[in-house]
């Protein structure tokens, strides 16, 4: 019988200032749970460093906050924050990087993609004591092919995707499909697809079973013969399988269970990270993805219904599509006759806060609930116009002069 590998994921992600309106609007109680999923994570792997295989990402808003000295101090009764980063730094998880205001990759300006990847870059190197990254997280699992070259440039090896999504160039079995490395071309360039495997994440994020879970594992590899690498992701502190002040009740008492299985040599399959797999067992077969994301509790992923799906959230698409060619313009316009202004670093200052302000207005979270949110989005492009305004009238004089 082939070996089984196994590779477990948590997305953490709040939405910038979440932590803090949590606070101020009195429901401390929700903001310390949250708080506390961060916290423990590196404590329940004590005593587990042997055989614990984890993957976690950290969205870059999230980060921000975590490195806000508001955000520790008021939090400090909760949880120490530089303890309990320094404790990610100095431990064994697989990093993933991902985009620094969580968008959803293929429905932003392509022009964009490149800061929102290197800008996390910058931010996860600094808070998660990693200098390289080997896979990548997409916001939402948000993928197409065209990302695969600006990707790669930035030093990725693998991306997760799900598994709905994979077309198999030439005949494929579905273990194969699902369980199995991939490699996929564009433009050039290859990068590795990692499958994530949907119906057992969807188990992981809402409670299970571990004796379950095990079985489900290995019924659904029990005719691979290749060594399979089977890969469940999902959000890390949501929920109260997550949140539970019981630990041992909820997500974390599962995964104890399934490492001591493992000790005790009854679990059937290895945890495994999906580095040391790669090193072992290369891709072989190629593959397209389909675009799309991962499937929420209204929507399966596939058409982007979630964040697109009102009139009100394609406008915003709309709008942070012409504010970012409305930034391109000025950002030229700037290189072009920057060497004419008085002020020069003022007005780069107002380009790159107006930038600034375009890709936090591309977070995902603006446009998943509905069209609630989306005044958020609009907010952030109001100060986009406002400032690229006042840099494109200097610079409009300095034209002249030239």
């Amino acid at each position: 019988m082939a070996p089984i590998y196994h590779a477990l994921g948590l997305h953490f992600h709040q939405p910038l200032t979440n932590l803090m309106d949590i606070y101020n609007s009195g429901e401390n109680w929700e903001a310390k749970q949250i708080l506390w999923c961060y916290d423990r994570t590196t404590r329940m792997l004590e005593g587990f460093e042997d055989v614990a295989r984890l993957h976690l990402s950290f969205s870059g808003t999230l980060l921000k906050q975590l490195e806000d000295p508001a955000i520790r101090k008021a939090f400090k009764n909760v949880a120490d924050i530089a303890d309990l980063m320094e404790r990610y730094r100095k431990s064994t998880i697989e990093f993933l990087g991902s985009g620094l205001y969580h968008p959803v990759y293929p429905l932003i300006p392509e022009s964009d993609w490149d800061a929102q990847t290197q800008w996390w870059l910058g931010l996860g190197k600094h808070m998660l004591g990693r200098e390289t990254f080997n896979g990548f997280w997409p916001p939402e699992m948000g993928f197409s092919m065209e990302m695969i070259p600006m990707l790669k440039k930035h030093g990725y090896n693998y991306v997760l995707v799900d598994c709905w999504y994979i077309k198999p160039k030439g005949v494929m079995r579905w273990e194969e499909q699902r369980y199995k490395p991939h490699i996929a071309r564009y433009g050039g360039e290859e990068i590795i697809i990692i499958p994530r495997d949907r119906e057992l994440s969807d188990a992981q994020e809402s409670g299970l079973d571990p004796s379950w879970f095990q079985n489900e594992i290995i019924e659904r590899t029990k005719w691979c013969d290749f060594p399979a690498l089977v890969t469940t992701w999902t959000d890390g502190e949501n929920g109260g399988w997550f949140r539970t002040t019981d630990v041992l009740s909820g997500f974390w008492g599962y995964y104890l269970d399934i490492l001591n299985r493992f000790k005790a040599g009854t679990l059937g399959y290895t945890p495994v990270n999906i580095s040391e797999y790669l090193s072992k067992h290369p891709p072989q077969g190629e593959v397209e993805v389909y675009p799309g994301a991962w499937n929420t509790g209204e929507h399966w992923g596939g058409d982007f219904m979630q964040w697109t799906g009102s009139l009100l959230q394609k406008k915003g698409f709309d709008e942070i599509r012409n504010a970012s060619r409305y930034y391109q313009d000025v950002k030229r316009a700037f290189d072009n006759y920057s060497v004419a202004l008085s002020n020069p670093e003022e007005i780069k200052q107002l380009v790159f806060d107006a930038y600034d302000a375009l890709l936090e207005a591309e977070t995902s979270c603006n446009f998943y609930w509905g069209s609630s949110w989306v005044h958020k989005s609009f907010d952030r492009i109001e100060d986009t116009y406002r400032l690229l305004d006042i840099a494109m009238g200097q610079l409009k004089e300095a034209q002249k002069r030239v």
